[in-house]
């Protein structure tokens, strides 16, 4: 495949974000480990940061196991918490700031947090929870001045380590689930997940993704998305450098990747589609660059050959869960061909990884049969948290069940149509909205399309296609319906259009198609 075979010096590699944070601080103690705005911190500080914090959650009473929440966007305090989790035992809740109160709540209050971090303006929603496992509420303070601020809290405890770490199989996050298909669940995710992909690639010597010493990695996923610590992890056993993008913002990142010498980052479909829709944007913006990792959603071809063009780097698509910690398959750089039919896979699983198409009775489908996409990888989660009848049906036969519907091909490739309970069936015909807004996203006007089931007397579901308009342009369902005619079978065709001016996405940038089923 697309092994490297360029000389470069051995990364040390070892099994904890402890250890591996130690042997960082002694050996690049003044290199940047993360630069947030105008702040940055070296490796040596970040290590006896978390130090100082896992020494103050034990003098809190936390125990290893006890659940910490951050709810705050991300700063280099998210990472100083990381480690100190890492380095006690205790487990990282990393909670969206945006969620509304009830959501915060359920949250905190299904994963017990004992200890939570937030910002300021924060406080007054927290107060007005109602949980009884919440004993302690930090905000976020710039210079430690302030009593019940978090440097405040932790100003002067020790730098050293707090005792032995917890193992590399011991909880290290735990997750929570966008929501699209019902309320959050937590995923107990162990250390080693986290690496186990790293770790397969070089076991094998694949540089499909890969991460450097010298690399400047730009942190745009957020801390609450499996995909914002999964990208942390990489590039800091690498001992490479993370600038923390503090969300997404185009003109801020489209700044970042310009300016801040930026070689290697992780992003979603959706924001690469908004880079390249800003005014003024070319190849100048991304000159630093060498490789971009997308993921999370499926992409249209057009947009990716937008990239290839506009961008001038590799790419490699992955594809995963929170379950797999956000990666069992890679499409490699080498696979991003133009005109090349397996642009329209995920890609193939890592050495080490087993992916397979099931039918609804678990037996394994000959290449290029639809079925359930299930998962065996090195990198499955623990389980669901106090969720132990889900984690069972999840996990069933030593397979991680994705929910996922798809086929691989003879050559191990993975396609993706859709998720199962997304599927639309029209008259006993299966419809996958990914086909269908690949179609409608060729049209020059539609800026981006979803589709979702609609309820029909006749037919028991009919399709209906959510449309945003590219500005400028004006577009009607009776154009739609004729271009479509060309792409797809009558059947797929959608038969309502309702055009809107933005689709709803959750953090990850997936479309939240509940909320558009609900709507009609």
């Amino acid at each position: 495949m697309n092994a490297s075979h360029a000389a470069r010096p051995a990364v040390r590699r070892f099994p904890t974000l402890t250890a591996t944070a130690a042997h960082h601080a002694e050996t690049r103690p003044d290199r940047v480990a993360v630069r947030c705005g105008d702040r940055e911190v070296t490796f040596q500080e970040l290590y006896h940061r978390g130090n100082r914090t896992a020494h103050a959650l034990l003098a809190e009473g936390l125990v290893p196991g006890s659940r910490v929440g951050y709810l705050a966007q991300d700063t280099e305090h998210y990472y100083d918490l990381l480690l100190a989790c890492a380095a006690g035992g205790t487990v990282l809740v990393p909670v969206d700031p945006r969620l509304t109160p009830g959501e915060i709540e359920h949250v905190l209050r299904d994963s017990g947090t004992e200890l939570l971090v937030t910002e300021e303006e924060k406080l007054p929603v927290v107060e007005g929870l109602e949980l009884g496992c919440l004993r302690t509420v930090l905000a976020l303070d710039d210079d430690g001045a302030r009593p019940g601020g978090f440097l405040h809290w932790k100003t002067d405890r020790p730098d050293t380590p707090p005792g032995a770490p917890a193992g590399a199989r011991r909880p290290l996050a735990q997750m929570y689930t966008s929501g699209t298909t019902g309320r959050p669940k937590g995923v107990v995710l162990g250390q080693h997940t986290f690496w186990a992909v790293n770790d397969l690639l070089a076991r094998h010597g694949l540089d499909w993704i890969d991460w450097r010493e010298e690399d400047r990695l730009l942190q745009v996923l957020p801390g609450h998305h499996i995909g914002g610590p999964w990208w942390f992890m990489q590039g800091f056993r690498a001992g490479a450098t993370h600038v923390v993008a503090q969300g997404f913002d185009a003109r801020r990142t489209l700044a970042l990747l310009a300016e801040g010498g930026i070689t290697t980052t992780l992003m979603v479909p959706s924001m690469l589609r908004i880079l390249l829709a800003e005014p003024g944007v070319g190849p100048g913006h991304f000159a630093g660059l060498r490789k971009v990792v997308y993921g999370g959603a499926p992409i249209p071809e057009p947009l990716l050959e937008q990239c290839l063009d506009v961008m001038g780097c590799e790419f490699a698509q992955i594809y995963g869960l929170t379950e797999t910690c956000a990666s069992a398959v890679c499409l490699p750089p080498a696979d991003h061909v133009p005109g090349n039919p397996r642009l329209k896979a995920v890609g193939r699983p890592y050495p080490g990884v087993a992916v397979q198409a099931v039918d609804r009775s678990g037996d394994p489908l000959p290449p290029g049969r639809v079925g359930e996409i299930r998962i065996d990888t090195p990198a499955v989660m623990t389980g669901y948290w106090q969720r132990p009848d889900e984690t069972e049906l999840a996990l069933a036969d030593g397979w991680l069940h994705t929910g996922d519907a798809g086929h691989v091909d003879e050559d191990g490739y993975v396609y993706l149509h859709d998720r199962i309970k997304d599927v639309i069936l029209v008259a006993g015909e299966n419809v996958y909205p990914a086909e269908v807004e690949n179609a409608l996203s060729k049209h020059p006007a539609v800026a981006e399309a979803a589709v979702v089931a609609t309820p029909d007397q006749v037919r028991g579901e009919a399709v209906r296609a959510c449309v945003v308009v590219r500005a400028g342009e004006r577009l009607t369902a009776r154009e739609l319906m004729l271009f479509l005619r060309e792409l797809l079978a009558p059947y797929k065709i959608p038969t309502a259009y309702t055009f809107v001016d933005s689709l709803p996405r959750n953090a990850a940038g997936k479309i939240l198609r509940r909320e558009l089923r609900d709507r009609f």
